[in-house]
């Protein structure tokens, strides 16, 4: 009696265990599958007839109380002469095939100019995901952003001529730095003043060869990474910053703005309503402190895995246009020289 009872035990609990780990399982062999299926040699386009005049545009979106900026969004770069097309990878499974239905067909007529917007629902809610290299992507160039910034296309365009003279760069507007705790030692994330060696996916801009690079390349140390960014449900933009490091022993560009809207940074006041609080509180950036610890982890975790730091520092920002610095006395008021 004792030994089919604990026979009995051992099987429900033996049971119990493999109904919490299916879901992971499948859900891991379901990436593996996708993987293998984009990453195919005859699923990626011919590089020479990628068109390098246009960019396509990922547009990284999850939310559903963020669905009207997200449109707003999308229509604007849809606007500019330089891109192709504007990709709205949607990574929120739970979001009911009705709403994903309407915001397909009001994507697709909200286009304001020649690119056309689409509705790409992704296979997971893995951040990975936004960097699969898709065979609907028929650009050198992709700019990869999120669906709560807000950038004028003078500075789209300004950006895109500035890849162009450096096309093995990353190019951004929003810049964070890696550096070390010499008391800890342990490598943190930060911001500093004058030097940068991080680009962020709010806008970043890179050659398509780098999405199959992150996803395809790399064999098992990249497996480890990309599986460290799902468990973090954070860092795939580090991951990508030193993937890029890494090929170029560079450090990204940074391009001044002439308009960036940041929607999601907790930074915002409260004066534009509870439709600005709401979209804020959603992003996933939002608690700064446990934000940047999670941050510095992954940053010494891929450390750990690569073997060593690739990534480098840049300094100074690109910018559209110089003006004249010298102050002149116009009426009773000090002003620049040209204004």
């Amino acid at each position: 009696m004792g030994v089919y009872a604990v026979a009995i035990c051992l099987f429900f609990s033996l049971s119990v265990v493999l109904c919490l780990r299916i879901p992971n399982l499948s859900s891991d062999i379901e990436k593996d599958t996708i993987l293998l299926s984009v990453c195919h040699p005859g699923n990626q386009p011919n590089p020479r007839t990628l068109r390098s005049d246009q960019l396509t545009v990922l547009i990284n979106g999850y939310s559903e109380s963020r669905i009207p900026l997200l449109q707003s969004i999308a229509a604007s770069y849809s606007a500019s002469p330089v891109v192709s097309s504007v990709l709205v990878l949607w990574g929120n499974p739970s979001t009911s095939p009705l709403t994903l239905s309407q915001l397909a067909y009001n994507l697709s007529v909200s286009s304001w100019g020649n690119a056309a917007i689409s509705l790409v629902p992704q296979p997971s809610s893995s951040l990975n995901t936004r960097f699969l290299p898709r065979s609907s992507i028929g650009t050198r160039a992709v700019l990869v952003c999120d669906d709560d910034v807000e950038v004028d296309l003078k500075t789209v365009e300004f950006a895109f001529r500035m890849w162009k003279g450096n096309p093995d760069r990353l190019i951004g507007i929003f810049v964070r730095s890696h550096d070390i705790d010499m008391t800890r030692k342990e490598w943190i994330y930060t911001v500093h003043p004058n030097k940068y060696s991080i680009v962020l996916t709010k806008f970043m801009m890179m050659k398509r060869e780098y999405l199959f690079k992150y996803s395809c390349g790399g064999g098992s140390p990249m497996h480890e990474m990309r599986k460290m960014v799902d468990e973090m449900r954070n860092c795939e933009d580090i991951l990508m910053n030193f993937v890029v490091a890494e090929e170029t022993n560079t450090g990204p560009l940074m391009v001044g703005a002439e308009r960036a809207r940041d929607w999601g940074d907790p930074r915002n006041e409260d004066s534009d309503g509870d439709g600005l609080r709401l979209v804020r509180d959603v992003g996933l950036s939002s608690r700064k402190a446990e934000h940047r610890k999670r941050r510095g982890k992954c940053i010494t975790e891929f450390h750990r895995v690569f073997g060593r730091m690739p990534l480098r520092y840049s300094y100074g920002k690109l910018v559209s246009s110089v003006g004249e610095q010298g102050l002149c006395k116009k009426g009773s008021n000090l002003v620049l020289c040209d204004h």
